[in-house]
């Protein structure tokens, strides 16, 4: 990704604005968390070295290598959070549902719907049979899926969020995540755009508002974290 961070791409006017108006301030974690892996598949996320303008030749979706760094630190956040029993999930795009109910951007050609949505998630963070995977037809995990059961029932409150694109379906799933009431937390290292500008506003808008934006070792961390009481909902225990 750029060098450009996220904290230092607003005018020194619209900060102020914003310090006097209160927006930001850091979310506390709870005390069941799961890890949220949004939409990193083929289409999305391209190998080490793909110049991005080839890349959105074969998929008008891709991020061209910015991806690269981003899926490393979710494989070593996924494999810690799977040895400290902590929930992993993902999404990825519905393709009937998308090709009957329409796409979640404009601009998508119906023909464009399977090649796009059907690639799959990507080898190196790939789920388990037993990790749930929703399909999605529209933007937010939550917008005419199950998600909001499934949380409930596994007790979830935390959600650490790494996947794509910042600026779309990563911002509208952390809106409705902080709807829903869960304490929302993007990882930076975990998340990535085709534009660098767009993501770096995004994760200052998402921390000034709905999330707390984190690093990867903050989230490392609390993955890690002994003495973390899981809250068992619905009638199957897990241990």
């Amino acid at each position: 990704m750029s060098e450009l961070h996220w904290r230092t791409v607003m005018p020194e006017k619209d900060l102020k604005i914003y310090e006097a108006a209160g927006f930001g301030g850091e979310l506390q974690f709870g005390r069941s968390p799961a890890v949220m892996i949004i939409d990193v598949v083929g289409s999305f996320a391209a190998p080490a070295g793909s110049d991005i303008f080839e890349s959105i030749k074969e998929y008008r979706t891709s991020c061209g290598e910015n991806g690269v760094q981003a899926i490393e630190h979710m494989a070593r956040l996924i494999d810690a959070a799977r040895s400290h029993d902590v929930p992993v999930f993902y999404t990825k795009g519905n393709v009937v549902d998308k090709y009957h109910s329409g796409d979640s951007v404009k601009g998508t050609k119906p023909e464009d719907v399977d090649h796009i949505y059907g690639a799959p998630i990507v080898p190196a963070i790939a789920p388990r049979e037993t990790e749930y995977v929703v399909e999605k037809a529209k933007a937010s995990a939550f917008f005419g899926t199950p998600l909001s059961s499934y949380l409930q029932r596994e007790g979830i409150d935390t959600l650490l969020v790494c996947g794509t694109s910042t600026s779309g379906c990563v911002r509208a799933s952390v809106v409705d995540a902080f709807s829903h009431g869960y304490k929302v937390f993007v990882i930076e290292e975990c998340v990535f755009d085709r534009s660098d500008m767009s993501h770096a506003v995004n994760l200052f808008e998402m921390n000034a508002k709905y999330a707390s934006v984190i690093s990867f070792e903050q989230a490392l961390d609390y993955v890690m974290g002994a003495n973390r009481e899981r809250v068992q909902l619905g009638s199957t225990e897990r241990v």
